[in-house]
């Protein structure tokens, strides 16, 4: 018997797959794709052609392809997009899978009433766009070099500000970093003990993503009931993803954890049994950095 796979499923397992080679080559497509050769800035979000950032699963196959093809450009746009600039894709250039996510519509009748109801109906929509450097012709500035970096050491204020704002209760000391949820806080060892600032901020955005979790914010569990199962696994890929997408938005590198490299088995095994996991992470992850974005706004608000 021959299974004919629709557009919709196609995308979810082109995507999943290209994840979960990145992850069996012991690579975290999430983690540092660029580098600071370009003027956007030495991290950020993937940038539409006008400048506006991607979201949510676009971000990972994206940041995939960076890394798979060592773009230091975040920006990207389509065939169309390319030629309307008086530019044209490179003969030969592969491009990069995105998905389009939205809702129709649909007018049915009741079959209890006999009455007309409106019925909204899910779809996802997948499209091609190519890297900057897959392009010639653009006009300058999408090519443009960055001019020098900042001194990793030193606190970042505007991080500093960020997670300040978010209004989580964050206890310095100790050697390891980690969210407990029954006492609801974020341990952190000291600043002075990690390698850099870089790293203090990266981990930090990890542990905030779990804070999210609590069931006074976003009430995210995915079943799970103790340390090492599939639903701890989740949540682990969801903070990873979460603390990649603040990073990006924040400016900061994220850096390999070590504590987190023995995940990669079991991320596997869950994106490997569930071909729609690695977008529903996604999603939660967007959803946590979203709600830490709002709580920035918490006191304009009131106020």
């Amino acid at each position: 018997m021959t299974t004919t796979k629709t557009p919709r499923q196609d995308i979810y397992t082109r995507i999943t797959d290209q994840i979960v080679g990145a992850l069996e080559q012991g690579v975290k497509p999430w983690t540092q794709p660029w580098n600071a050769a370009h003027a956007a800035g030495p991290v950020t979000r993937p940038l539409r052609f006008n400048g506006e950032g991607y979201s949510g699963i676009n971000v990972l196959t994206l940041w995939a392809s960076a890394m798979e093809r060592g773009f230091a450009a975040p920006i990207w746009m389509t065939f169309k997009q390319a030629l309307e600039l008086g530019a044209h894709v490179c003969k030969g250039e592969k491009g990069s899978p995105v998905v389009y996510a939205n809702t129709i519509v649909k007018t049915e009748t009741d079959d209890v009433s006999g009455n007309d109801v409106d019925v909204t109906i899910p779809f996802m929509k997948g499209y091609t766009v190519f890297n900057v450097e897959q392009i010639e012709g653009l006009p300058a500035h999408y090519y443009a070099i960055a001019d020098g970096a900042e001194n990793p050491d030193e606190r970042d204020e505007r991080a500093e500000a960020f997670f300040g704002a978010t209004g989580a209760r964050i206890e310095t000391g100790g050697n390891s970093a980690y969210y407990r949820i029954d006492t609801d806080h974020i341990q952190m060892p000291p600043f002075e003990t990690f390698v850099d600032a870089q790293r203090y901020y990266a981990t930090l955005a990890h542990e905030s993503v779990h804070w999210t979790r609590h069931e006074d914010r976003l009430d995210r569990s995915f079943g799970r009931k103790q340390f090492g199962d599939a639903g701890y696994a989740r949540e682990e890929l969801v903070a990873e993803l979460g603390a990649a997408f603040l990073s990006a938005d924040l400016g900061l590198e994220l850096e390999d954890r070590d504590d987190h490299a023995a995940y990669i088995g079991s991320w596997l095994k869950v994106l490997k049994d569930d071909r729609r996991a690695i977008f529903g992470a996604a999603a939660h992850a967007q959803r946590a950095v979203d709600y830490l974005h709002q709580l920035q706004d918490a006191d304009r608000v009131a106020a």
